[in-house]
């Protein structure tokens, strides 16, 4: 004996998994929507960092030192996202030199916050021109992705690195983790890799060392906005230039076997 349905149960049990499906694709477009909502509100919080940043960066490069460290770059060199300036990755390499060799450091971080090559060459090679460096790093162009003209873009790093003294140690770009950005940074790479040769540079690997930790340091080495590294991700930086800082400083700075001094002195 064949059971009879009642009118309209196919229909239903058809309109079932349908409303199920639909019910789970407006979930996670509401989740979306709060996450994108979240990612945005941590962002205008870290921008009122951006003048804090700053300053503070101004405010130290008055200080005197017996070594002149140098930075160029853009807001990961002016350590947005991190618990303070000096948690930075610039910050991080003072530290280090200035432990290394036993001497004073004087930091000039000549680094803006969305910096591209173009603003680099703009505002950032001008101030350059008037200083000497002991040590430099450079790292820019991860802002160049967002509108990517690779064309200009190697314009930019032949008029940067022609600038830059011979010691100057090039960051390549970081890892960006999205298949869609990582296809522009592979060709990014490329070019800054040759014309950093092209120009006699090291190149620091960065990308290489930001890619190994993988995804699960997305949770563990970003700031709030998911963009900028934190403390932990800017330890990630200054380990990938710490080895080429290192054998700079052994070539150029014998270690001094007097203590740095813990008065700061400033410059008129």
């Amino acid at each position: 004996m064949v059971e009879e349905r009642p009118p309209g149960a196919s229909v239903i049990a058809a309109l079932v998994p349908i409303a199920l499906v639909a019910g789970v694709v407006l979930a996670v477009r509401a989740a979306w929507r709060r996450f994108r909502a979240r990612i945005t509100a941590n962002s205008l919080i870290l921008n009122e960092t951006l003048p804090v940043h700053s300053k503070w960066w101004r405010d130290h490069a008055r200080v005197r030192g017996e070594i002149l460290y140098v930075a160029l770059g853009d807001s990961a060199a002016q350590g947005i996202g991190a618990s303070r300036p000096d948690h930075s990755y610039v910050g991080l390499l003072a530290r280090l030199i200035r432990d290394t060799t036993r001497r004073s450091v004087r930091v000039v971080n000549l680094s803006v916050s969305g910096a591209t090559t173009t603003l680099a060459v703009q505002d950032q090679l001008p101030k350059l021109a008037k200083l000497r460096p002991d040590v430099m790093t450079v790292s820019i162009g991860a802002n160049d992705i967002a509108k990517w003209d690779p064309e200009s873009f190697e314009q930019n790093l032949h008029t940067i690195f022609a600038a830059v003294p011979s010691h100057a140690l090039v960051a390549d770009l970081p890892f960006f983790y999205f298949p869609h950005n990582e296809r522009k940074v592979a060709v990014a790479n490329l070019i800054l890799r040759r014309v950093a040769a092209e120009h006699g540079l090291e190149v620091v690997r960065l990308h290489r060392e930001t890619r190994v930790r993988g995804w699960r340091r997305i949770f563990t080495h970003f700031a709030n906005d998911w963009f900028h590294p934190n403390d932990h991700g800017y330890q990630v930086w200054a380990d990938a230039f710490r080895p080429a800082v290192l054998a700079s400083l052994a070539a150029r700075f014998p270690a001094s076997s007097e203590p740095v001094s813990p008065v700061a002195t400033r410059l008129p």
